[in-house]
């Protein structure tokens, strides 16, 4: 079993038993199939628990049937659910997935839930990446930023792409403290 469906497996089945419904918790994450998945995010009324399995299986199948119920929990306020929808969608191969990563790391108002779209976007290496990680970060260099985890992925995403055109954004984020050996790091792995 994957580390990532493990660490999924044992916070879902923790949620299930609290309804009592721990059997269907360990069907739908280790003999569910495609199809019984899907029904499970088509289903009204699904707890959340069962939501998220289903899609993280179907992500990491590659089934697209798990696109939006994926992005949705990338929004999610739990950082545990953004994380296994982030591994999914790495999986997944759908190309609207950077798009909506994008969407969701350059969304002032979500700021707070960046944390994984901006990894996310590192991951792809998509056209979209380095505009959006370079336009999160720019907005998240001013003095007292409280997101400044999320600016600090902004800098490892941009070291790790190593796109000549961030060079100004990682120069600026030097002279803020938190940033400033990431930042570094990253300007030496620019070409």
């Amino acid at each position: 079993m994957d580390e990532q469906l493990r660490t999924l497996g044992a916070r879902v089945r923790a949620e299930a038993a609290l309804e009592g419904r721990g059997a269907t918790c360990g069907w739908l994450l280790t003999e569910a199939g495609t199809e019984d998945l899907a029904g499970v995010l088509t289903s009204a009324g699904q707890p959340l628990w069962a939501l998220e399995t289903a899609a993280f299986r179907l992500g990491c199948a590659g089934d697209r049937r798990a696109f939006e119920a994926l992005v949705l929990l990338l929004n999610h306020r739990d950082p545990p659910r953004c994380a296994s929808a982030a591994h999914a969608l790495a999986r997944l191969g759908d190309p609207r997935t950077a798009r909506a990563a994008a969407a969701l790391a350059t969304n002032a108002l979500r700021t707070a839930y960046a944390l994984q779209p901006v990894r996310l976007l590192a991951a792809l290496r998509a056209p979209e990446s380095v505009p959006a990680l370079t336009a999160t970060l720019e907005r998240l260099l001013t003095p007292h930023d409280p997101y400044w985890r999320v600016a600090l992925a902004c800098v490892e995403g941009l070291g790790e792409l190593a796109d000549p055109s961030s060079r100004p954004v990682l120069t600026r984020a030097q002279a803020h403290p938190r940033l400033a050996r990431a930042a570094t790091l990253a300007l030496r792995r620019l070409p």
